[in-house]
């Protein structure tokens, strides 16, 4: 199969590091070759960080490359507009509207983009963009931001949802295991409330 490119952006203290680790889980269970890169990012709250997932046959490197982004899997709306760069044509952006203001809309050197969203769809870009903190607190914790996104990316991955449902028992503590596979559901079924 061809090697097959996720990219997960967002901000320090959403949970991305454990949503590539839970990817890494599945993809490697699943058969596929898997690395994952944490490329660059800050792990204090508020920081923009980037991973890279890439898995297939053979894979040589977990970087991505401008255009090679299959889906973009992103826990804030900004972020999913700084790496629009990095998504194929046919790529898809998984996206929360939730806004965290970066640290210049902070301290008043900017201001938090309006639409947004709107550029990035007019740009020709497929984009499933949802309120997936809304279904994190129906879950039960507004922490599960990323499992519900990865629910919504399950969407657009060949995997079974059984494997996405193994590899939250595997990675999460068990304490919060039940937690985590809700939300996840929530995030898969989603798609049919919003149509």
């Amino acid at each position: 199969m061809n090697t097959k490119s996720i990219m997960i952006v967002g901000v320090g203290g959403q949970g991305s590091l454990l949503a590539s680790k839970l990817m890494g889980n599945l993809l490697t269970a699943c058969g596929y070759d898997v690395k994952v890169s944490e490329v660059h990012g800050m792990s204090q709250r508020g920081g923009s960080v980037v991973t890279y997932v890439r898995y297939g046959q053979k894979v040589y490197s977990p970087v991505i490359e401008t255009g090679e982004a299959d889906c973009i899997v992103s826990f804030e709306k900004l972020e999913a507009a700084r790496y629009l760069d990095k998504l194929k044509q046919g790529g898809v952006i998984v996206t929360n509207t939730q806004e965290i203001d970066p640290m210049p809309v902070i301290i008043g050197a900017a201001q938090y983009p309006n639409d947004i969203l709107d550029e990035v769809k007019a740009k020709g870009v497929a984009l499933d963009a949802f309120d997936a903190l809304e279904l994190a607190l129906q879950a039960g914790s507004a922490k599960a931001v990323n499992i519900v996104l990865l629910g919504r990316l399950a969407n657009h991955l060949d995997i079974p949802i059984a494997d996405w449902l193994a590899a939250i028992e595997n990675v999460v503590k068990p304490q919060f295991a039940e937690l985590n596979k809700t939300a996840f559901m929530l995030g898969v079924n989603s798609v049919e409330a919003v149509g």
